[in-house]
């Protein structure tokens, strides 16, 4: 009869001592019949317990991902992956909130209308931020690549989740937002290397020797200090236009941000040695016949 009293107690004993450890863990925080949710010391422990596991977690994916990266490479992957932990945190959230209890899709519908609202008007936002990771990811661009968009030429200098910075040739800021690389062509200068093929078009007058021409643009080309011997410089006679025969100067350039310089250079010598050899650079010309008819009376 004793025996089984101990035994009845010792079960008793061990049913509350469950339920204040169930209580205490925050497994029964939300009530029916209250209609209220409780917060206890238990589940704040048990958040910061999901959040410590998922900061480890990622720390060593992390570390295993940029092992063998290179430097410039990590340094764009540790910008990505700092802008999605913050997406791992709330799923973690989330999901701590249902274990414990927390109808969580009444959280989410009561907010649904918020962040319809919140995603159309930061809609832009949104997407300079997906056209930054895709630009991390696919590496189209990089610091110190020289790059046209929308007639406009910089040196990119850094490159964020939300923008591009740009340094034009006359030192001024160009701030580039990444949707524009998803929106329009992109022209990088320097994707195959800082070698580029540059051009100088001129016109000169019917009834010019084109030979002479050629032989004086050719030498204009190889006495300048910034045209590259190889790829070898190039004259096209292009068209017979309505005022002049065209031509066009094809040189190699070693630092293409700073062609205009070298191509200023060329126009430079060429209108010289034109005048030293009678060669005429035309404008543009209209003839006029006026034709005067007197009445018959």
């Amino acid at each position: 009869m004793n025996q089984n009293l101990e035994n009845i107690e010792e079960t008793i004993t061990k049913s509350s001592i469950w339920e204040n450890f169930t209580d205490f863990i925050g497994i029964h925080l939300y009530s029916n019949e209250a209609g209220t949710i409780n917060i206890t010391v238990g589940f704040l422990l048990l958040v910061c317990i999901f959040f410590v596991l998922t900061n480890v977690v990622l720390s060593l994916v992390k570390r295993l991902i940029t092992r063998k990266l290179p430097k410039e490479d990590k340094a764009k992957f540790t910008t990505v992956f700092s802008f999605s932990r913050w997406f791992i945190y709330l799923i973690v959230l989330l999901i701590a909130f249902s274990t414990a209890g927390i109808n969580v899709n009444a959280i989410l519908a009561a907010s649904a209308g918020l962040l319809i609202g919140v995603g159309l008007a930061l809609q832009t936002l949104f997407q300079d931020i997906i056209s930054g990771i895709f630009i991390l990811i696919d590496q189209s661009v990089h610091v110190g690549d020289i790059i046209e968009l929308e007639g406009k030429v910089g040196r990119v200098e850094e490159i964020k989740l939300r923008t591009t910075r740009a340094v034009t040739i006359d030192n001024k800021v160009l701030v580039i937002p990444n949707h524009l690389y998803l929106t329009n062509s992109l022209y990088n200068w320097t994707q195959n290397g800082t070698i580029t093929r540059e051009s100088v078009e001129v016109g000169v007058a019917y009834g010019s020797d084109v030979e002479l021409v050629k032989k004086l643009l050719l030498q204009v080309a190889s006495e300048n200090k910034d045209v590259l011997n190889f790829p070898e410089p190039l004259v096209l006679f292009t068209n017979f236009a309505d005022s002049s025969l065209n031509f066009k100067l094809i040189v190699t350039i070693n630092d293409s941000f700073q062609a205009v310089i070298p191509k200023s250079d060329l126009r430079f010598s060429i209108d010289k040695i034109f005048r030293e050899n009678n060669i005429t650079i035309p404008f543009p010309q209209r003839d006029i016949h006026v034709i005067s008819q007197q009445k018959e009376l």
